[in-house]
């Protein structure tokens, strides 16, 4: 009888799968067994063609050359992982194994990963795929007695396919345009330049904003405050007049309640977590960027196994789940979570539609812990912080509304109108997940000042005198610049910034800019190709992602048109629509995008052009803000050549206490801090003997190597290597 090769997307998921396969003998590059031989790949072990494979012309970037259409899409391996595209494809065609067990991740990529090896090996033989949420060991012995044929999944894989084509067409003929045109680096993408287009728009509608004055009246009892309010429930006055008449007739006068309300309402818990949701939460509590989150998420689920598969879109689980709650509440009832959890399970857990729904869940389920118990001491610090948010949210979506009694009082003050709220807990519900802990999320301010206010008892047609009076004014505030958080939210509900009723339905129904998986990578993407970075939490488009957005095609800008082609991936994936009509018009639409470009009447400026000269090309080089700190980059693209200036270290300001820059090369090295002060590195070494006693090599040495890192010269195999962890 033949052999089964199991192919799975890391050598720590293989070595996991061939341990409970019982594959004891190590290969190369593989683990065999008497039934199964587990290989993996490293990510992706082959990708498309780079335009020179197709036409040697493409060597030279020339406008004359585009658009770049060719009529087959074909296949290379990656040079840096070639030796193990060697061994999975010996094994492949080893008469042995006769059966193949597809054990990816179990998403869009995560089958690319597979099909396009085998596709390039030219596997014909039986296909199976190993489909599981979570890489507890009961997961992967019950995915292994519960293999689904391949087939099942052609239409994953064409979707996928479709993804990656559609992003070559689009990304490298709009890209060569823009740089040969413009004469800059310039680049562009189906998913990346609608993102960056909404963090320009922001900045334009901050830049343009022109605050306004206003006022409000309030009123104050001995124990609570009232607000004016007129005949639309506005509280704000823009004309300070209005505001000294209103303040002129109610003063001295006394206060009569004509209404008053007291609703008990309920606030059922938050959804599960998906990965976006997640991301938010963490960048909003936290600072984490999005890619950090996702870094975390896997460290989670293929090292720890503590949750489940992160890259999900439902914030819902499946019927089937639901037996499995109480072995899940067990687990986690340790540490912080173990009164909660254990109170859940003593009261049965509360299953509804708001988690229990299999009509919400596509690929996966929402992210939920696992049955396997966490050794929370082994976590990291960040680790923790992104496994507390999971099961808080767990234990909170098993607990049930949280009830308050909510009090709206209406006070007569001589034919002007005030009004109050005021709010009673009558059950802490699912709050009681966040009550006292770390992860208690921030709530709105005003929600948080009407629950701060309690009210007396007070009823109708009750007189109040002794009223005080006075006029609060401020001044009204432009949009927020971007987070991470509203970013992310942004690219999954790109509908809201439509004017258009009918297409913002449409947006509504779609799965927005890209998917929960590529989110954080394109967000990544356009820090490091400087058209935006970070201030702070905030995110400020730079000059050159500001022209960038001015240069390309309009429609390219367009979220509702990119949301549109996720929308037909996700029917391509669902066999609803056909792969070739989408990838014709995505060749029709490269093509345009080209010419457009190349009638364009704009012009490039670098306003970040220094006086210091490439060493290997001569021509100026560019100033950049980097993710780690500031550097050069050459202007030409195909010099490449870039350098760190400054570097962000973990040395803290004797002062105010902030990261220090490292700037300058050797003994002239020296530390600068953004409140001024200033250190050689001489005198920093000394000031950490006299702190320590003597000389922390290590910890110096650290910072050292660290700049050192980042002012290497970026090589080709640098520029190979990046590309292969997009």
């Amino acid at each position: 009888m033949g052999k089964t090769l199991v192919l799975t997307e890391k050598p720590s998921v293989g070595r996991e799968v061939a341990r409970i396969l019982n594959c004891s003998q190590k290969g190369n590059g593989c683990f065999i067994g008497s039934k199964y031989i587990v290989a993996w790949a490293l990510g992706h072990l082959v990708t498309l063609a780079d335009p020179e494979v197709y036409d040697a012309n493409y060597k030279t970037w020339r406008a004359e050359d585009l658009p770049m259409l060719p009529s087959q899409m074909e296949l290379v391996v990656i040079k840096e992982t070639a030796k193990q595209f060697g061994v999975v494809k010996n094994l492949m065609k080893n008469p042995e194994v006769d059966e193949l067990i597809i054990a990816t991740d179990a998403g869009r990529e995560g089958e690319l990963v597979a099909r396009w090896i085998i596709k390039k090996v030219g596997w014909r033989k039986p296909i199976k795929r190993l489909w599981i949420s979570s890489l507890t060991e009961r997961a992967i012995r019950e995915g292994f007695s519960h293999l689904r044929p391949g087939k099942d999944f052609e239409a994953l894989y064409s979707a996928a396919e479709c993804r990656a084509e559609a992003d070559w067409l689009v990304g490298l003929n709009v890209t060569r345009a823009l740089t040969c045109k413009f004469n800059a680096q310039l680049s562009a993408g189906r998913v990346q330049t609608p993102t960056l287009a909404m963090v320009v728009e922001r900045e334009k509608e901050i830049k343009e904003f022109v605050p306004q004055s206003f006022w409000t009246v309030v009123a104050a009892t001995a124990s609570f405050v009232l607000q004016w309010q007129d005949k639309n429930g506005q509280a704000r006055i823009f004309a300070k007049t209005k505001a000294d008449d209103i303040l002129a007739k109610v003063t001295g006068q006394p206060g009569e309640i004509v209404d008053l309300k007291k609703e008990a309402r309920k606030e059922p818990p938050p959804l599960a977590y998906d990965l976006t949701e997640l991301q938010r939460d963490a960048n909003r509590k936290y600072g984490f960027s999005a890619k950090t989150t996702s870094n975390i998420m896997q460290q989670l689920y293929e090292n720890h196994k503590v949750v489940t598969y992160p890259r999900t879109d439902s914030r819902y689980i499946s019927e089937d789940i639901v037996p499995t709650l109480p072995e899940r509440l067990k687990t986690v009832a340790q540490g912080p979570y173990a009164e909660l959890a254990r109170t859940i399970l003593r009261t049965k857990p509360k299953v509804s539609k708001r988690f229990v729904d299999n009509s919400k869940v596509s690929d996966h389920h929402a992210i939920i812990p696992t049955e396997q118990p966490a050794m929370l001491a082994r976590l990291s610090s960040d680790e923790l912080k992104i496994y507390d948010l999971i099961v808080r949210r767990f234990l909170a979506v098993l607990l049930p509304a949280f009830e308050f009694q909510q009090t709206t009082v209406k006070v007569r003050i001589n034919g002007e109108i005030f009004t109050t709220k005021g709010k009673i807990v009558l059950g802490q519900g699912w709050k009681k997940a966040y009550s006292g802990s770390f992860s208690d999320m921030e709530t709105d301010p005003e929600e948080a000042e009407e629950s701060i206010q309690s009210l007396p008892e007070i009823n109708l047609g009750d007189k109040l005198n002794g009223l005080s009076f006075k006029l609060e004014t401020g001044k009204t505030k432009p949009p927020a610049r971007h987070t991470e958080a509203t970013l992310l939210s942004a690219m999954e509900h790109p509908g809201k910034l439509i004017e258009d009723r009918h297409l913002r339905d449409v947006m509504d129904q779609s799965h927005g800019l890209g998917t929960p998986a590529t989110r954080a990578e394109i967000i990544e993407k356009l820090f490091n190709s400087f058209y935006m970075h970070r201030q702070g939490k905030e995110i400020v488009p730079t000059s050159k992602g500001i022209q960038l957005i001015s240069l390309v095609p309009g429609e390219l800008k367009s979220p509702e048109l990119t949301a549109q082609w996720e929308q037909q991936l996700s029917e391509i994936s669902k066999g609803q629509a056909k792969p070739q009509v989408f990838l014709r018009g995505m060749r029709e639409y490269a093509a345009q995008l080209v010419s457009t470009v190349s009638d364009s009447a704009h012009t490039f400026k670098h306003d970040n052009l220094t006086r210091t000269k490439c060493p290997n090309c001569g021509k100026f080089l560019l100033q950049v803000k980097g993710k780690k700190g500031e550097m050069y980059v050459c202007q030409d693209r195909e010099c490449g050549y870039r350098k760190g200036i400054s570097q962000i270290s973990n040395a803290r300001c004797p002062e105010c206490h902030k990261k220090m820059e490292i700037r300058g090369e050797g003994e002239n090295k020296l530390f600068h801090c953004t409140c001024g002060y200033r250190e050689k590195l001489s005198v920093f070494k000394k000031r950490k003997e006299n702190e320590k006693g003597s000389v922390n090599k290590r910890e110096v040495s650290s910072y050292l190597q660290q700049q050192n890192k980042e002012s290497l010269v970026n090589t080709a195999l640098a520029d190979a290597l990046a590309k292969l962890k997009k």
